[in-house]
């Protein structure tokens, strides 16, 4: 498949960087949800740090799922209709937290985790190259930071509302809830779901209905086959591939476990902990459209990406648990003389975390010409990564490290992406 141009391109491109925009907007609606749906699901289904972390690993296992099948889909349908389509599966999907929630049955949230998992893999695969293929190569890093900022706008504020929105139950130290406390906070799931779908299908009806210009395919071969097989043959894609996984790997540890981190050292408020995490991946992806490409360019971004990744997870591992308030926590970001705070630092990943996605995607895609599509399909289904890291800190805090130190699993991600950015991105053989 070969993206060659957008058809019709219209004198402005404001409409379909709008259209581009609303689908970032909800994809991290969705996405960052996560984080504080899972402590929420923690605490009233009384689950262990394992059994917590399926919640999140659902949701990131769909892509290893849907990743191709996206990509065929696309190729038959459409850049935009696969927009509409990965919507409505998505608000399909988030109508099925109802019933997980009045019968309070994590086997189906889990299902439901799944399936919205599969629509939000469908709609990665149609707006991520849509968004590198508007203009240069050079500056793709830019308008993807663009599109971020909508993404992880919508995760600082979801949480926050979801906290707003849902009961929060407290039960006295080395006590359990309440059935009634359960049924409170399970009743408060029901009417921010459905809203959620109905958004999701306005969004859904916005991609379908628009006049949005979609991506032009020169005409191919209709029986070559192997294009999989034709992309894998290049290193610097398989290991843009490897890059995404982990990325998406410590992204997802860094947003959405910082809540069960908060829970389990006696945060009330730990359901709008995400909402911290994003603000500081907001900072950096505003500073990365600030300085890409006129003062440094996307590899060096992503150089400085993977030292800020190791540096902090350090910090987080050896800090101390000392006792602070979330307004000192923010006026004193390192607890003055004492070690650092691991929660705040925490957060900070997102700040180092956040230059990685939009730098990888465009050196990844370089100079693939018509495997352009297949190759997007391979890169998102890199996102299954997410599936892994929650699963290793849940995996670290019962093998013994505890839950700080369980973030020390972190340094081989970020070594991975230091060396992809210094030089595996260069690779054209194997």
């Amino acid at each position: 498949m070969n993206l060659q141009a957008i058809a019709a391109q219209p004198k402005s491109s404001l409409l379909p960087m709008a259209l581009a925009g609303s689908m970032f907007f909800i994809l991290g609606c969705i996405t960052w949800l996560n984080g504080a749906i899972t402590p929420f699901l923690q605490q009233m289904l009384e689950l262990s740090p394992i059994q917590a972390s399926f919640i999140i690993s659902s949701f990131y296992i769909a892509v290893t799922i849907a990743g191709i099948p996206s990509a065929m889909l696309i190729k038959r349908v459409g850049y935009k209709n696969g927009m509409a389509i990965g919507c409505a599966v998505m608000a399909a999907s988030a109508l099925l937290y109802i019933p997980a929630a009045k019968l309070q049955a994590i086997e189906i949230f889990l299902f439901a985790q799944l399936l919205i998992g599969v629509g939000q893999t469908v709609l990665q695969t149609a707006v991520n190259p849509y968004v590198v293929k508007m203009g240069s190569e050079e500056s793709a890093a830019v308008r993807v930071c663009i599109m971020g900022l909508l993404n992880k706008f919508a995760g600082v504020v979801v949480p926050i509302i979801f906290a707003m929105v849902t009961v929060a139950a407290v039960a006295s130290e080395g006590e359990a809830l309440s059935q009634a406390q359960k049924d409170a906070m399970a009743n408060s799931l029901v009417a921010p779901y459905i809203g959620i779908a109905i958004l999701i299908f306005l969004f859904a009806a916005f991609a379908k209905f628009s006049p949005l210009p979609d991506l032009v395919f020169e005409d191919e071969n209709p029986q070559a086959k192997g294009e999989v097989r034709e992309a894998l043959k290049h290193p610097h894609l398989v290991l843009g591939v490897i890059g995404i996984a982990l990325y998406v790997a410590v992204e997802v540890i860094a947003a959405d476990t910082i809540g069960s981190y908060a829970l389990a050292i006696g945060i009330a408020d730990y359901s709008m902990m995400t909402s911290y995490t994003m603000t500081c991946m907001l900072l950096g992806y505003a500073i990365g459209i600030a300085l890409i490409p006129k003062f440094m360019s996307q590899q060096q971004a992503l150089v400085m990406s993977g030292i800020a990744g190791i540096v902090t997870v350090a910090a987080v591992v050896f800090g101390s648990n000392d006792s602070y308030t979330i307004s000192e926590l923010i006026l004193v970001p390192f607890g003055g003389p004492q070690l650092p705070n691991p929660l705040l630092c925490i957060a900070l990943l997102g700040f180092a975390n956040a230059m990685v996605w939009p730098a990888i995607w465009p050196l990844a895609l370089r100079g693939l010409g018509r495997l352009t599509g297949t190759a997007s399909g391979l890169l998102i289904m890199g996102i299954a990564g997410g599936a892994l890291g929650p699963l290793l800190i849940g995996l670290g805090n019962v093998a013994g490290l505890g839950a700080q130190g369980a973030y020390a699993l972190m340094i081989p991600s970020y070594l991975f992406i230091l060396y992809y950015a210094v030089s595996g991105h260069k690779k054209t053989h194997w």
